[in-house]
């Protein structure tokens, strides 16, 4: 269904434009089934910024009003809300991460392996197992529903639930995915839950499915307090932190170049070498899809084929391992590798085990930030609703 590239990103939005609008707004809710016309398919393009928001955005408000698109727009801004509140309250990730490794180290759950193989014995969650396993996609709303199911109807732990979503979803990040799931199971918002019922699946579906036996209360999970919100650090200034011979280094958390440098402008430094470092098993301790390991090698390539020095040769294809990283600094001779900010997730913690293995070799790692997220990521701290307040704002601003 998604073909890894930058083209089939910019052709899956030039497709979808012309119904962002009024098509979206009104259609927007129901699933048809993973032959889906009524939404865009861009999220796995999003994620990996192979098609970047602000291009998005750009594009659907330069065929429509941001009243008209106004729904979409939002939709867009939600992924970039989630990755600004988890920006301010690492711990949250780093608790799910422990959390999960220990149940997967453990005795799963009495339904967990049946509810996982599609054979929990309710014909909508065992479909929509098997569609996310074949595809490596799910509506967002049927992704409510199922975490709903899994949470309050089979008992099932919501973090084993969002480790099976975030080792199969193509478009899977680590904010939107935990976050979304913390939200269903009422530990997001303090006891707000979300229950799914036969007669909204019924509705949304037009009928393909009307689950029976469901969960008809959800009482809030509890769980210990986190640590305060740590406001978003200033970006670095990279034009005062760069030496003398440059590499760039993308990241399966952004693999657009172009873009990403544009700010920098004319003090952006000739690219002595450029690297892509991809490593899709850092998602979960357990197996990822297949299908998300192949989006993330293929989508790897395509930005490495894009990302050249300045000498015109494409980007070098590295694995996840620091290690592997430094000895293609070192032998590049760089004195500074230029990487863009990964939100807090996988890749995050990847770049914290990267920054002393190259600092061995006296390579500096420098983080570039990109405008939509510093503008953004700040106005997170709270929920999304006065989030959403200053989406004008900030459009005006980009």
């Amino acid at each position: 269904m998604f073909i890894p590239t930058r083209d089939a990103g910019l052709d899956a939005l030039h497709e979808f434009v012309p119904h962002a609008g009024a098509d979206y707004r009104r259609d927007r809710n129901h699933d048809q089934g993973p032959s889906r016309t009524n939404v865009s398919g861009l999220s796995p393009y999003i994620r990996h910024r192979l098609v970047t928001e602000q291009e998005v955005v750009d594009a659907v408000l330069e065929r429509h009003s941001l009243h008209a698109a106004e729904k979409f727009v939002q939709e867009v801004f939600w992924r970039t809300y989630w990755k600004g509140w988890l920006e301010q309250r690492p711990e949250v990730w780093r608790r799910y991460r422990r959390e999960v490794r220990e149940m997967l180290a453990g005795d799963l759950p009495a339904g967990y392996t049946d509810a996982v193989a599609g054979r929990s014995g309710i014909d909508a969650m065992d479909a929509w197992a098997r569609e996310l396993v074949e595809t490596g996609y799910l509506h967002n709303h049927v992704r409510m529903w199922f975490a709903s199911i899994w949470v309050f109807t089979l008992d099932l732990p919501w973090q084993l639930g969002a480790d099976f979503f975030h080792r199969h979803l193509l478009d899977g990040d680590a904010a939107s995915n935990t976050l979304s799931w913390r939200w269903v199971a009422g530990v997001q918002t303090r006891g707000k839950t979300y229950l799914a019922t036969t007669e909204n699946i019924a509705r949304y579906t037009d009928g393909r499915f009307a689950p029976t036996g469901l969960a008809t209360t959800a009482r809030a999970l509890n769980e210990e307090p986190f640590p305060p919100a740590v406001p978003v650090a200033p970006a670095e200034d990279v034009t005062a932190a760069v030496g003398s011979r440059v590499g760039l280094l993308l990241h399966e958390e952004d693999l657009e170049p172009v873009s990403l440098l544009a700010p920098l402008g004319g003090t952006a430094p000739s690219l002595a070498a450029t690297a892509v470092s991809a490593d899709a098993e850092g998602r979960s301790p357990a197996a990822v899809s297949p299908l998300v390991e192949e989006f993330t090698a293929g989508a790897a390539a395509d930005a490495a084929a894009r990302a050249v020095n300045a000498h015109g040769h494409t980007a070098t294809l590295l694995g996840g391992e620091p290690g592997t990283v430094a000895d293609w600094a070192v032998e590049e001779r760089l004195d500074t590798v230029l990487v863009s900010v990964a939100p807090v997730g996988p890749v995050q913690e990847r770049l914290d085990t990267l920054r002393p293995a190259l600092a061995e070799h006296h390579v500096a790692l420098v983080t570039v930030r990109r405008p939509w997220d510093s503008r953004a990521w700040p106005y997170a701290s709270r929920g999304f609703f006065p989030f959403r307040e200053q989406i004008p704002r900030l459009l005006r601003a980009r």
